[in-house]
């Protein structure tokens, strides 16, 4: 029977590791065997879940045995643990990733399936492989489970703040563009990770239409489980949470959502009044120099910069022809229109526009050659 796969998004530092991990755990104890596959450069999701050790990841090992010209093994990247009191062991691999600023993560993500899918992943003896991604990376290499089907579930995990629930948001998104190209993977829900009772991201779920699978107060018992390398679920009020959620998930009794996420605005309403204003456009006078910042009042500028650019800039509009001069002063200084300029002088619009790029050119050539 082919391995139930569950990816679990979530933005980076939210607890994605932290409940994979705990979940992986839980599986266990149930006596499943459970694999946890690491999808992020980091490579520390099975940190915990090893007892502090840094698994040899796919990408490295591939490079060191495409190096030497040898295949890459099962053993060489799949590990096990053997935990007390377990009646399973459980399985990790970290996919891993280039160094900072050396490659791309979502490349190596691609390659590393590719690897594992050779390997025959997907038909070995496991009941059940969660892979922890990270989310808030828009590169499409980490919606590769997503692209192709590679995992039947998707569980989200966010906390109450505003990027992290973004975050979900786009995998959301991701998600339900994928189905319609052909995507299968179904959105179970989302988890709130160090829950402060704010109601934050209950209030997004409900606008989107995602389910709350869980709720974790932020515990420090429980976080100080996870850095020493433990499991959180070792203490009850945890534990119950987790048995809930992976009993739900082994029953099926957890209706996939339909949700297609929010667009922007319906986002960023949700957090606040958004002002209704449009966005303000700088100037090219603003920004370099040649005005002061706000220094323009009712289209009229009413300060010039005194600095030596200024003045040099000054003078050289002293300098040219006075028709060109004032049709220059009028639309790129005082920000009057052309149809005003040509009225106000007399003359046609095409005059206008005329004596003003033979302006612009004179004042290149006197600014420049000075």
């Amino acid at each position: 029977m082919a391995a139930r796969t569950i990816a679990i998004y979530g933005k980076g530092g939210i607890g994605k590791s932290f409940t994979t991990t705990n979940l992986s755990a839980t599986f266990a104890l149930m006596n499943k065997k459970v694999l946890q596959l690491g999808c992020d450069p980091k490579h520390d999701s099975t940190t915990s879940l090893f007892g502090g050790i840094s698994l040899p990841t796919v990408t490295d090992v591939f490079a060191e045995k495409n190096a030497r010209n040898e295949p890459v093994s099962v053993d060489d990247i799949v590990f096990r643990r053997d935990i007390r009191n377990f009646p399973q062991p459980i399985y990790g691999i970290e996919l891993g990733g280039p160094q900072v600023g050396r490659g791309c993560g979502g490349r190596g993500i691609i390659s590393g399936f590719d690897v594992l899918e050779k390997l025959g992943i997907f038909k070995w003896d496991i009941d059940i492989i969660l892979m922890d991604f990270l989310g808030d990376v828009v590169c499409g290499g980490f919606a590769t489970p997503l692209a192709r089907s590679l995992s039947e579930e998707v569980i989200l995990v966010t906390s109450n703040d505003r990027q992290s629930i973004f975050t979900a948001n786009n995998i959301c998104q991701a998600n339900n563009y994928f189905k319609t190209v052909g995507g299968r993977s179904r959105l179970l829900g989302l988890i709130v990770n160090r829950d402060d009772g704010s109601g934050m991201a209950e209030k997004y779920a409900r606008a989107a239409g995602i389910s709350v699978l869980m709720k974790i107060p932020y515990n420090s018992e429980a976080r100080d489980r996870d850095d020493s390398f433990g499991f959180a679920v070792e203490l009850p009020e945890i534990r119950e949470k987790f048995d809930r959620l992976a009993t739900r998930i082994l029953e099926n009794s957890i209706s996939p959502c339909e949700a297609a996420g929010l667009d922007f605005e319906q986002f960023i309403r949700l957090f606040g009044d958004v002002s209704e204003n449009d966005p303000v456009p700088a100037t090219e006078d603003e920004l370099f120099g040649r005005i002061r910042s706000g220094a323009a009042v009712g289209g009229r500028v009413s300060e010039i910069r005194e600095s030596a650019e200024d003045l040099r800039l000054m003078d050289c509009i002293e300098k040219l022809p006075e028709a060109e001069k004032q049709v220059y002063r009028m639309t790129q200084l005082e920000k009057r229109g052309v149809e005003e300029v040509a009225a106000l002088n007399e003359i046609d619009e095409n005059e206008v526009l005329k004596r003003l790029s033979s302006a612009r050119n004179r004042l290149k050539k006197l600014f420049f050659e000075q």
